[in-house]
């Protein structure tokens, strides 16, 4: 079956500049929060893997209107050499075309050519759409929470912290896409009943699969009601990650979305 896209190494200066406009119109960013097209050169000349994606209507020399991108670089963690993908973005317009799958599996291709086994990254554990493309699609795990990950504002005591979970992918295995996960398990984390804000955290948990739920669209809440859910998330996922749990899934109960934890192993 055809697909729309190409996905190209990108090795030339001016196509990596290009990127640069990718990641602004996917998530808005100010010129300080670009990565600059000289970081994306450095790093492709020294094992670092710079992917663009491109409209296959598009000749191999027009590189003036990447659609999508994935960048990453060799990374030491826990002793062993992995591959770290710290970008990966699709313009809005191209969301839903199977794009940011395919991008994955070519940054997995390549990771693999060049010896490495394993991949992690980041993403905002209030973004329910992630964690299905993150967990489900590609069938990775996250194994550790991290608080004030990044300094998105000045204001060390801004009301929305930049928390992310840490994605851990086994480039060996065989990809295949999991279905949604069943929403079975004890609930670490709900929603308040008639309301759209989080109930009380439960950390105390020891069964087989706990729940911790996520909004389904957190870019309608207030600021107050989005930092209550952070703060709740925080607490439950930094409580289980600690204690032998791992985020394997996600689940859908009607409209709501819910963390799977398991433990691991």
């Amino acid at each position: 079956m055809s697909v729309p896209y190409v996905i190209h190494d990108v090795t030339d200066p001016w196509a990596m500049r290009a990127l640069e406009d990718v990641q602004v119109a996917a998530w808005g960013y100010p010129d300080r929060e670009v990565l600059p097209g000289t970081m994306f050169r450095i790093s492709a000349a020294t094992g670092g893997i710079v992917l663009g994606a491109y409209p296959s209507s598009s000749g191999d020399e027009d590189m003036d209107r990447p659609v999508g991108l994935a960048y990453g670089f060799p990374a030491v963690v826990g002793g062993q050499i992995w591959h770290h993908s710290h970008l990966l973005a699709v313009r809005p317009e191209w969301r839903g075309s199977g794009l940011a799958v395919a991008l994955k599996l070519a940054q997995r291709e390549r990771a693999l050519a060049q010896g490495l086994t394993r991949m992690t990254w980041t993403f905002d554990p209030l973004v329910a759409r992630n964690a299905r493309l993150n967990l489900g699609k590609l069938g990775a795990v996250a194994r550790s929470y991290h608080p004030d990950w990044y300094a998105l504002s000045a204001d060390r005591h801004a009301p929305e912290p930049a928390d992310r979970l840490m994605i851990e992918w086994d480039l060996t295995r065989e990809h295949a896409q999991l279905p949604p996960a069943p929403a079975e398990g004890d609930v670490a984390l709900g929603a308040e009943p008639d309301s759209a804000g989080p109930g009380r955290v439960f950390t105390g948990l020891t069964s087989p699969r706990v729940l911790v739920e996520v909004p389904t669209r957190p870019e309608i809440l207030s600021v107050d009601m989005r930092r209550a859910w952070r703060l709740a998330l925080r607490e439950a996922l930094s409580a289980y990650l600690n204690s032998g749990y791992e985020v394997s899934g996600l689940a859908r109960d009607g409209e709501r979305a819910l963390y799977v934890l398991t433990r691991r192993g």
